[in-house]
């Protein structure tokens, strides 16, 4: 290869054909995969596969997809999703879950991962769906399908880091990686303009090749980069630019930080940075509020959880820049401005199920009657509602870490899982660690399949959660645009909170969160019910939902 400025080296070859498989050699010695390879038939370590970008016939050129307040989201992981565990296997399934109501389909990371099984966040390829779910038509099939039901597809990436196994890059591109470090392995070094290009142009790859409707950025609070404007500022604008305008693409963050200044909204409404972030606070107080759990992160809403909540469905975050005593340090920015379409909320998802030690789902962990009323709560909120696979049915499927690491390196991720869980107070007994499954076990893996029924089909979705869908598409979908946020008031176990709809109409939530009856915060709410029984009088009985529609003023 020819020596080019700026550290690049460039061949040109003559007459090569999609399907052809190559290689680059560093300096004589090492075979490495492209580093923008767009498939990889024999795992991170072989040779890329030449893919004709062009050569897929997509059927839905009309597609424009839908804007961002019609999302209710379903994230899945394909590998687990289905007993085959391929893109063409979760396909079949689609029409289900459109019927249900589900507008997004949310993939777990697809970039390819070192060994058979993984949840995609150890991507070491970025370009490549892992061959293990299919190969590029595959995955642009179900995609062309989805949209044929009227369902996006949104695709989750990890821009912080790469995974520990099969990462040629150190090896020949050292500055590509900074000197710190993120939890997970060293931090991508956006200083670098190559570098800050790579990841840029793979969200443009996966929006403008894959005709994705979104993408999810995991983790962004471990990215390090101090750059004006930042890596996620510059690549919101660079996707916003390279779309048409009559098309829909949305752009959602993880992050920690809470930070609400990159879901601001320009003078339109629309989303000027990121449309939306996982609301982990509201996770977080919901789940002490169904389960009564404090350890970990979850200590910070140990007190006060039910106001939490509250706080987190009327104004966005909870932690707005008050200190966290898990973190030992502030938290977040004030949201209260922003509309309530700016956050995902969630009862469970792959991180509040697949990192806890047995991987219990809230079946295992609520009542019915509690957990029947946080979903009620979370599917008629103005927040776009995120449920985790199986969730529509109440699988009892747990969804267990899993990873397939050799040697070394998997001995230490199974021994450092072990070591993590030994400081929680149920597994302090000698040996109650090895109670733990084994993330590298095939067994493991095998366990969060999603069970099947005999005749082949899913279970069907529990009648509550098909009428809440039903009812969020046909009261609340057409009055979210120019909503804002609300307020909330607590009264003992009681909790009420008021949004303002685009309409001018108000949304009304009652609900008492606990077993035994508790004095509602003010008068029963006005308007059309919506979901739950008329209220009659001041008290509300045990776990109580009730959401009323008062017209405009």
């Amino acid at each position: 290869m020819a020596r080019r400025e700026g550290g690049w080296h460039e061949a040109r070859v003559p007459n090569l054909m999609a399907g052809v498989v190559y290689q680059y050699v560093i300096d004589g010695a090492r075979a490495v995969p492209d580093p923008a390879s767009r498939f990889q038939p024999s795992d991170v370590d072989g040779p890329s596969e030449l893919i004709d970008p062009a050569a897929f016939d997509w059927p839905d050129d009309a597609w424009r997809g839908r804007p961002w307040h019609e999302a209710v989201i379903y994230e899945l992981h394909v590998g687990t999703f289905t007993c085959e565990g391929t893109f063409a296997a979760a396909e079949t399934d689609l029409e289900r879950l459109a019927s249900l109501g589900i507008t997004a389909i949310e993939l777990m990371p697809l970039a390819d991962f070192a060994g058979k099984r993984n949840w995609g966040y150890d991507g070491v390829l970025p370009f490549a769906p892992d061959s293990r779910y299919g190969n590029p038509a595959a995955l642009k099939r179900f995609v062309a399908a989805a949209h044929a039901l009227g369902v996006m597809v949104f695709l989750d990436v990890v821009y912080n880091h790469l995974g520990p196994e099969g990462n040629y890059l150190g090896s020949y591109a050292p500055a590509f990686f900074a000197a710190a470090e993120t939890g997970w392995g060293p931090a991508i070094n956006f200083a670098v303009r190559p570098v800050r290009d790579f990841f840029i142009e793979n969200a443009l790859y996966w929006v403008l090749e894959y005709n994705v409707d979104g993408l999810r950025l995991d983790a962004v609070h471990a990215i390090r980069d101090d750059s004006r404007p930042d890596i996620l500022e510059e690549l919101a604008a660079r996707v916003r630019l390279a779309v048409a305008p009559d098309r829909h693409v949305h752009l959602v963050l993880e992050n920690d930080r809470n930070q609400a200044r990159y879901l601001r909204r320009a003078a339109d409404g629309r989303a000027a940075c990121y449309d939306a972030q996982w609301n982990d606070d509201f996770h977080h107080a919901a789940h002490v509020v169904l389960t009564g759990e404090t350890a970990g992160y979850y200590a910070d809403f140990a007190v006060d959880p039910i106001a939490k909540l509250g706080r987190a469905l009327a104004e966005g975050f909870a932690f707005q820049g008050e200190r966290s005593a898990y973190r030992a340090a502030p938290r977040g920015e004030p949201s209260a401005g922003l509309p309530p379409v700016a956050f995902v909320n969630f009862l469970q998802n792959h991180d509040q199920i697949g990192n806890r030690a047995c991987g219990e789902r809230l079946t295992a962990l609520a009542e019915p009657a509690a957990l029947a009323a946080a979903q009620a709560i979370l599917f008629l909120a103005p927040a776009a509602p995120l449920l985790f696979m199986g969730e529509e049915w109440n699988a009892t499927t747990p969804f267990l870490f899993f990873c397939d690491f050799a040697g070394a390196l998997g001995a230490a991720v199974r021994d450092g899982r072990r070591r993590e869980f030994a400081k929680f107070r149920a597994f302090a007994a000698p040996g109650a660690v090895a109670r733990i499954p084994d993330p590298l076990a095939p067994a493991t893996f095998e366990r969060s399949q999603l069970a099947r029924a005999a005749s082949g089909e899913r279970p069907p979705a529990t009648p509550t959660i098909r009428r809440l869908l039903e009812v969020r598409h046909r009261e609340i979908v057409p009055r979210l645009p120019g909503a804002g946020g609300g307020r909330y008031a607590v009264a003992g176990t009681c909790l009420e909170v008021v949004w303002r709809l685009g309409d001018g109409s108000r949304l009304v939530l009652a609900a008492n969160l606990a077993n035994a009856p508790g004095p509602s915060p003010s008068s029963p709410p006005a308007g059309r019910v919506l979901w739950g029984a008329e209220a009659r009088g001041d008290v509300l009985p045990p776990w109580a939902v009730i959401w009323a529609l008062e017209p405009a003023a």
